[in-house]
């Protein structure tokens, strides 16, 4: 804040009940009336505002800007909270089914299982897997030696697999 000692003063007419007006805003807004003018001088400066524009609906740069601001809520509104609120509502929906499916079970002690017992259930697994593995292995051996290179006239050449459209459907469906 520069030193008052530094300006010139001006006095300006304004009728009284304005100057009364003007000094409760000043004190709302700033230490003395200079400043409090200087402020309100340079909004309307920065803004390109006039004190005689209006600044309702009916200014078209003001409505452009209110529109844009009610899609962009329209689009938050449809595109997250409506969602979000949906899920929320299905999470809640179903942790309270939860809790009362909860309440009719009755839980009991598990069973223990032995070392060997164990021990039994993942070698069974694993020769089950094997065994899945050979087969898969020669159906794709099989298929593999169904394959042909066929030539082509114009470009690279590409392979044909010669099978029938029941074998081709079987392997998709155990795949």
């Amino acid at each position: 804040m520069e030193e008052f000692s530094k300006y010139d003063f001006s006095a300006i007419n304004i009728k009284k009940k304005v100057a009364v007006r003007f000094r409760k805003f000043s004190k709302e807004i700033s230490k003395s009336n200079t400043e409090a003018l200087a402020a309100m001088l340079n909004f309307f400066d920065w803004n390109d505002l006039s004190p005689n524009d209006n600044l309702g609906v009916k200014n078209e740069r003001t409505n452009k800007r209110i529109n844009a601001v009610i899609a962009i809520l329209k689009n938050i509104e449809k595109h997250q909270t409506k969602p979000m609120t949906a899920m929320l509502q299905t999470l809640f929906e179903e942790t309270t089914n939860l809790e009362k499916e909860e309440e009719s079970f009755g839980f009991e002690t598990p069973l223990v299982t032995s070392e060997n017992e164990e021990l039994e259930y993942y070698r069974e697994g694993y020769y089950n897997l094997k065994e899945k593995y050979h087969t898969l292995k020669l159906q794709m051996d099989d298929i593999l030696s169904k394959v042909t290179y066929v030539k082509s006239n114009f470009g690279k050449g590409s392979f044909k697999l010669d099978i029938d459209i029941t074998t081709l459907k079987e392997l998709k469906k155990q795949l």
